[in-house]
């Protein structure tokens, strides 16, 4: 396979904005990847499905074609769970008869799942399958639609055998995300990202210098995190469980060793499409930034009022609600700040926190974010199609903001766009081993890494 060198990419909207490489290496950075490449082999057997990992670790493909899988989760017996997606995000009909819940199995370690059992809701009964996945004391948790449901797990595992349980119903379904991811801690706090209904709370969604309504009432029930029961059946949808909120879109939600929520936030899109007085091409293609929050209660974190200037490196006043093209800061001086960011419009759909032994000791603790790759990068090329990886110690990034690693590249074969890239990252989780599992909700992959000499 393919494999790239150690090396720690470092970037930056600041040189993003200055049309440079995505990626900066000091030398600290490069002489740590080599101290960590020298202890561990630097090659491995196996098909890598076209992606590339640093030098030690190892990437092959475990399953493929299995419709548009989004989150993924790992059961302590090595059991991989997956939640796929159709809709009006993808062109496709999905059969009738398929199922959008899938079970993976590796029973002779060989790296390949063998075993595929497809279980729940059906597209021929009108499912559309969904983002969000969990596992929680013993059961499967997952979107299916506007409700959250609970299977039971077989003592043998593979596909739950009894019908699911509805935990949540009434989730909003309608406008630009309607997806539901979520993250369940140890105690059975069951965190539901709500995505806004539009891009920036505009009175026309995506309309040239239309003004943003104020207040913007799609905060009562969207853009933000909910907080219910995991234990509890039935609980219905009302705005009094929101949790956090000016959060307009986090696919990316996990829970961190130390407990701490984190959640990615899709920055919003066309500024400079909506607002060319105050925006140019470029600033349209690098504003806002992408975010990686640290979640807390009761904490608001500006959308629709505000966005990330990652060249500033501070929440600024957009143009719906008075900004005059990043100067004016208005309330954002109020609002929360993310823990780190990046390149505009990667679109993080992603995060796991890794808790593992596996891989060296550099990697635990941080964080592996997948990101689904631009749409709207014009006049430059798009990025993100990646999974980037940040350091953290003490419970906080180790890195400067705006600063991460590219742990995998290669997703989009040489064509970052939407509509041509071979694969674009959804989703990552860790395995009881300390692998890493990677999702593609293009083509229907699944990969798993590894490091050094793993039982396969």
């Amino acid at each position: 396979m393919n494999v790239l060198p150690a090396t720690l990419a470092v970037a930056s909207i600041a040189l993003l904005a200055c049309n440079k490489s995505d990626t900066a290496r000091t030398a600290a950075d490069t002489s740590a990847s080599a101290s960590r490449a020298a202890a561990a082999p630097a090659s491995c057997a196996g098909d890598a499905g076209g992606i590339t990992v640093p030098a030690g670790f190892c990437a092959t493909v475990f399953a493929d074609t299995l419709g548009h899988p989004r989150h993924i989760v790992v059961a302590s017996n090595g059991d991989v769970y997956v939640n796929t997606w159709s809709g009006e995000y993808y062109t496709d009909t999905p059969p009738a008869t398929r199922s959008f819940l899938v079970t993976l199995r590796d029973t002779n370690r060989d790296g390949t799942a063998d075993v595929i059992q497809r279980f729940g809701p059906t597209a021929g009964h009108g499912g559309h399958g969904g983002t969000g996945i969990g596992l929680h004391a013993g059961a499967l948790y997952a979107e299916e639609g506007p409700t959250i449901v609970k299977y039971t797990l077989a003592p043998a595992g593979l596909a739950p055998t009894t019908a699911a349980a509805t935990v949540v119903a009434g989730l909003p379904l309608t406008g630009d995300h309607p997806m539901h991811p979520f993250a369940i801690d140890s105690a059975g706090d069951l965190y539901v990202d709500l995505c806004s209904a539009t891009n920036s709370c505009q009175t026309k969604n995506r309309t040239l210098q239309s003004a943003g309504h104020s207040p913007c009432t799609e905060l009562e029930t969207r853009a933000g995190i909910w907080r219910f029961d995991a234990s509890k059946a039935n609980q219905a949808f009302t705005p009094a469980e929101r949790y956090a909120t000016g959060i307009r879109n986090s696919v990316g939600i996990a829970i961190a060793p130390d407990g701490q929520l984190y959640a990615t936030q899709h920055g919003r899109d066309q500024l400079a499409e909506n607002w060319p007085k105050l925006y140019g091409p470029e600033q349209g293609q690098n504003l806002p930034a992408e975010e990686l929050l640290k979640v807390q209660k009761g904490a608001d974190y500006g959308w629709p009022m505000c966005y990330f200037d990652g060249t500033q490196q501070k929440l600024v006043l957009a143009p719906e609600y008075g900004g005059d093209g990043g100067r004016a800061i208005g309330d954002c001086a109020q609002k929360l700040a993310p823990a780190s960011f990046f390149p505009a419009h990667w679109a993080p759909d992603g995060l796991v926190f890794y808790s593992g032994t596996q891989f060296p000791e550099h990697y635990r603790g941080g964080a592996f974010i997948a990101f689904h790759g631009s749409w709207n990068r014009a006049p430059g090329p798009q990025g993100g199609y990646q999974v980037a990886f940040v350091p953290f110690a003490n419970g906080s990034p180790s890195v400067q903001p705006g600063q991460y690693e590219t742990f995998a590249n290669g997703f989009a074969g040489g064509q970052l766009q939407p509509d041509r890239a071979a694969h674009r990252p959804a989703g990552v989780a860790q395995g009881p081993d300390g692998s890493l599992y990677i999702t593609d909700d293009k083509a229907g992959r699944v990969w798993r890494v590894t490091y050094g000499s793993v039982p396969r």
